[in-house]
């Protein structure tokens, strides 16, 4: 797949015309595929999904007669959470781990599947490939559970790239990180956005929890599992403006 900035930036420019590419992630897959088509049927161009010089400048002469909106994936991505059950029963739930956390990543998924949770656990040292099986599924949110040996605490991560980010992955984050610390009686690492491949390219709301591995020592794992499960209960329950 082609990535990078001027597939951001075709993203941007497709969303802001209202034409759903997908997230902006800089990767030009099958979303914005469908965006560039869905373009170019309405623009009156070859429809190919080639981003040529006609393409371009098509793209050029409408956004110059239109004032720049909210993306159009921004807008659907929060209709979709807000249109969602606001219970985890039903929901799928994806869980990931790279190695050493498969205890753990057992535990929550037994506290989640308590509360009527479809969960897939996903073990694998490769993102993009735990990424792949995430979206393959169809998941509705993935929490991801990394070790850091560098790390005193605990943080969380979600999805921030090309001047965008995912609402519902920040929000997320924010309530694990409201619950996790306390839970386990270590620092509050905080939250903040960045761009790796688990959260860039998984299309649904997802977090990464970096763990220090003294915070499981002892019974820390169902501590872990029974804080991170009432953080998805209070996301799921969440009002979406």
């Amino acid at each position: 797949m082609l990535r990078g900035d001027d597939v951001a930036e075709l993203q941007q420019r497709l969303g802001a015309l209202g034409f759903d590419s997908g997230r902006v992630d800089g990767i030009f897959g099958d979303n914005t595929e469908a965006g560039v088509l869905d373009f170019q049927r309405n623009a009156g161009i070859t429809a190919d999904g080639v981003v040529g010089p006609v393409t371009v400048r098509e793209l050029r002469r409408m956004q110059a007669r239109h004032r720049r909106t909210e993306l159009v994936s921004t807008v659907r991505a929060r209709e979709q959470l807000r249109t969602s059950p606001p219970t985890l029963a039903g929901r799928h739930v994806a869980l990931a781990e790279s190695g050493g956390l498969a205890p753990a990543v057992a535990a929550l998924a037994s506290c989640l599947a308590a509360t009527g949770a479809r969960v897939t656990a996903l073990h694998d040292p490769d993102d993009s490939t735990q990424a792949q099986a995430a979206n393959a599924g169809e998941a509705d949110v993935l929490v991801g559970l990394r070790l850091d040996p560098d790390a005193t605490g605990c943080a969380t991560a979600y999805y921030a790239g090309y001047r965008t980010e995912s609402e519902g992955g920040r929000r997320l984050a924010e309530l694990i990180q409201a619950h996790l610390p306390e839970a386990l009686g270590v620092a509050d690492g905080g939250c903040r956005g960045m761009s790796i491949p688990l959260l860039r390219e998984t299309k649904m709301p997802a977090v990464v929890v970096e763990l220090a591995h003294s915070a499981l020592v002892g019974g820390g794992a169902h501590q872990l599992a029974s804080a991170i499960t009432t953080a998805l209960h209070a996301w799921a329950a969440a009002a979406w403006e």
